[in-house]
């Protein structure tokens, strides 16, 4: 069971009113999830100037074609570890799996630095996604299962919103890395910082402990002769199976727009910006250096707003309730998702509208870090939130080869270049109807606000 609720979190409190051992359980969760987010967008950064030296030929069609293949590996690695290690997590621990996971995505991470072509440089982005995908399941759980009913989803949508955090360092990083004119080895510099996490999973072994309540789930599923974090489980229930197959529906909805149309504003942005200075008269070195800076500034001001997009998500979803939160959100993403991919020309356009473009995309993955939690008994929990957030991956796989290829036709016939950007606009913009799966899914799906988690 949860701890019970005290005043100061009926006062909305949550933060005084966790214990020591609380907090220290929700700042490991949430800083693996940061770094784990870190990582992510350093990769972001670093793919397209690591393909530029990898295949060497200098075809920027080639560069962005593969761009899409990778990021495509890395999120079906990303996948097929949120299938692992959520089961697993159900099955031997959270605290353990976490560790695991977070040493596993770094110690690839580094590797990734090491690449010498396209094959061993998509081993690692797999390996790395194994991770990535692993951590976000088990660090909701966790949280979870050790905080009160009151506390737990303002405490969850504020872990999410860390992302942005670790979104934000990437960003900083990047700029410092420019800043350094390290060269055209620079992503080099990017893969080895991302390496650095793995420190975290000494203080993860060691402090902390599994919840009362999965341990107590753990015993009852083998007193009765099952396995936590079982699929069978899961699928062999009519209810979690409908919570699990919507909820990946649900899921797929943000995942996609985000990796198969928002990290790409990075890429949009470089080019645009590219072209500018090109069209300005700069020279060869001034435009590379100019593309690099802005696509981190992109980065970061998309960031700042998805930080208070999902602060702002939770306060809604608390207030009003989960459907409701979701149905506002995801309309407004595809709205201003267009808008921007649609406007954006210049670098004042970068200052307000990636952060405009940031709050509302990135908002509703508060609201998949507190509902998916709500859908599950705690010995399918961490199993049944990875399933949704992390299994929707192989479709969202899809989302960067489907925009490349949609570009890429709609640019067959461009003359100019400014002609490619716009034919890459578009496809984007067509892309933006993902948005509207998470609308249609949500009166299947049950209102959680003011109940408590489910139990075995």
């Amino acid at each position: 069971m949860n701890a019970p609720m005290t005043n100061s979190e009926k006062q909305g409190n949550w933060w005084s009113a966790l214990n020591g051992y609380q907090k220290l359980v929700f700042a490991v969760a949430t800083m693996a999830w940061m770094f784990d987010c870190l990582d992510q967008q350093l990769f972001n950064l670093a793919r397209t100037p690591a393909l530029n030296q990898l295949i060497g030929t200098g075809d920027p069609a080639l560069v962005k074609k593969m761009a899409g293949y990778m990021t495509s590996v890395f999120v079906l690695g990303w996948a097929t570890g949120g299938m692992i290690f959520g089961s697993l997590g159900d099955r031997y621990g959270r605290a353990k799996m976490l560790g695991v996971t977070v040493m596993l995505y770094s110690i690839a991470t580094g590797l990734s630095a090491l690449s010498k072509g396209l094959i061993d440089f998509g081993i690692y982005r797999f390996l790395t996604g194994l991770g990535v995908g692993g951590v976000f399941g088990l660090a909701v759980a966790l949280v979870s299962d050790t905080l009160s009913h009151e506390a737990r989803p303002r405490a969850l949508g504020v872990l999410q919103s860390f992302s942005a955090v670790g979104n934000v360092l990437a960003g900083f990083i990047g700029l410092g890395v420019w800043a350094m004119q390290a060269g055209p080895g620079h992503w080099k510099w990017l893969f080895c910082i991302g390496a650095l996490p793995a420190l975290l999973t000494a203080t993860i072994q060691m402090r902390v402990k599994e919840p009362e309540a999965w341990v107590k789930a753990r015993d009852k599923a083998k007193s009765q002769g099952r396995k936590a974090g079982s699929y069978k489980d899961l699928f062999g229930h009519p209810t979690w199976r409908k919570h699990a197959l919507l909820g990946m529906l649900l899921s797929c909805a943000g995942v996609i727009g985000l990796w198969g149309i928002g990290v790409f504003s990075t890429d949009m942005v470089g080019d645009i910006i590219a072209n500018n200075l090109k069209v300005s008269g700069m020279d060869a070195a001034g435009i590379a250096s100019g593309k690099q800076k802005w696509m981190s500034i992109n980065l970061l001001c998309f960031n700042v707003g998805a930080f208070l997009g999902m602060l702002a998500f939770t306060r809604v979803a608390v207030r009003i309730g989960r459907r409701i939160a979701f149905a506002i959100f995801f309309t407004c993403a595809a709205i201003v998702t267009v808008f921007v991919f649609q406007k954006l020309n210049s670098t004042t356009d970068v200052l307000w509208m990636a952060p405009l473009m940031g709050f509302f995309q990135l908002s509703v993955f508060a609201g998949f870090s507190i509902y998916l939690a709500e859908l599950f008994p705690t010995s399918l929990r961490s199993t049944g939130v990875s399933f949704c957030y992390n299994v929707g991956r192989y479709l969202a796989a899809a989302g960067p080869l489907t925009l490349g290829a949609l570009s890429a036709k709609m640019a067959e016939k461009a003359p100019t270049v400014e002609a490619k950007i716009d034919a890459f606009r578009d496809a984007a913009s067509w892309m933006c109807l993902i948005f509207l799966l998470g609308v249609i899914v949500l009166p299947f799906l049950p209102e959680t606000k003011g109940k408590p988690l489910p139990q075995d």
